[in-house]
């Protein structure tokens, strides 16, 4: 459900965060990534468990859904995925499944695990690539998790050295809080740490939704087709100032909206911006500045929802999900994330949805968590990411 390759939400309202900077040195000082990255030139074999291994294919889809919700609901996970969300795991057009996942098949042909490894177009700051996998609770403890994950780990290196990206690199997973201590020591084994921990928060429909009236020329529209680019402008400015977070590109924005909810997303548009402010502050990215001097209108802020039925009966109530909430810097202090906010919420009440619900960074530097507090959302679980900094 998160966002940006998988980075939970958060809301851009601080003023630029000096985050970035130490969690990525000058490039200078960095070695090339293709030493850095220590790529292996062949991959270790997966040969435990007595599976059959090979790349995954999109006629998988099927039974690699049945696999992934037997492992969440082996290990107390708070989702589910549909058929939807797998079938999507094909049809991103930067990943190649046929070198970047592996199924192992037992004798009757049923998938007992998987792996997939994923880079993320884009990356300016941070070349990523991030590792999926599981192996089935009827096959754990044959030490078919332990090769898998080197498998994904030695990938991964090859995918960064293959980037040839000059910056920083990392080599990441996530987990749920819930997760078995066997599963930690195996990442703390193949040198994965915590690096970054998040909350799933929620907030009772039930208790009134403020009104949240905006200044000048900013009004709160519904999310179209028509403002989806800018809408994506909108959420490369805001997220500049956040860990983690890498500019999306038109194709990376666009897919994996199997579970998107159009009807519960909203925007904040400005009317009448001051272009000549705008065109002159040096913050202002180019992407931005060419669609201002075309006359493209401004979203300058939004709410962009997902409605996740599957998991309804494993968390005991419905809930809109807040996928991404974010504020342009140059609007940052005018309320435009509470008033997005508040929208979603109320389209979500209208549904009969019963909570609101979203995820958060804890170390998030924008002063969410005081937001979404005055809210009223509270935690409920939590998750974290693994990396290897490169």
């Amino acid at each position: 459900m998160p966002d940006d390759a998988c980075a939970p939400t958060v809301v851009g309202m601080s003023s630029p965060s000096t985050t970035d900077q130490v969690e990525n040195p000058a490039t200078a000082t960095l070695a090339p990534i293709a030493e850095r990255a220590a790529a292996p030139s062949t991959l270790p074999a997966v040969t435990a468990g007595d599976l059959a291994w090979r790349p995954a294919v999109a006629d998988d889809a099927p039974a690699l859904l049945t696999l992934k919700n037997a492992i969440a609901e082996a290990d107390q996970e708070p989702f589910r995925e549909t058929i939807a969300e797998v079938e999507e795991l094909f049809t991103a057009p930067w990943r190649d499944v046929a070198t970047d996942s592996l199924v192992g098949v037992d004798a009757d042909g049923t998938l007992r695990a998987y792996a997939f490894v994923d880079t993320a177009p884009g990356d300016v700051t941070t070349v990523r690539t991030f590792l999926w996998g599981g192996v089935h609770p009827t096959h754990r403890g044959r030490g078919i998790g332990r090769e898998l994950l080197a498998w994904e780990a030695a990938r991964g290196r090859q995918l960064l050295a293959a980037s040839g990206k000059e910056i920083p690199g990392r080599i990441a997973l996530y987990g749920e809080d819930t997760d078995p201590p066997s599963k930690q020591r195996l990442y703390a084994r193949l040198g994965f740490a915590p690096r970054r921990f998040y909350s799933d928060l929620r907030r009772d429909l039930a208790a009134p939704v403020p009104d949240v009236p905006l200044d000048g020329s900013l009004r709160v529209v519904p999310w179209s087709t028509e403002l989806d680019e800018a809408t994506r402008l909108a959420h490369n400015d805001a997220f500049r100032d956040h860990w983690g977070s890498e500019p999306r590109t038109t194709e990376s924005w666009t897919h994996g909206r199997s579970e998107f909810a159009p009807q519960w997303s909203f925007l904040v548009v400005d009317d009448d911006p001051d272009f000549d402010a705008l065109l002159a502050d040096p913050s202002t990215d180019p992407e931005t500045a060419a669609a201002l001097r075309a006359g493209e209108p401004l979203v300058v802020g939004y709410e962009m929802a997902g409605r996740y039925d599957e998991d309804f009966p494993v968390r005991g109530y419905t809930f809109g999900y807040t996928e991404t909430l974010g504020v342009r810097r140059a609007y940052r202090g005018r309320k435009v994330a509470v008033a997005a906010l508040a929208a979603g919420m109320r389209a979500f009440a209208a549904d009969g949805m019963q909570y609101a619900a979203l995820d958060v960074d804890t170390e998030n530097p924008s002063g969410a968590h005081g937001l979404y507090a005055s809210l009223g959302y509270e935690k409920v679980s939590g998750s974290r990411m693994y990396s290897i900094e490169l």
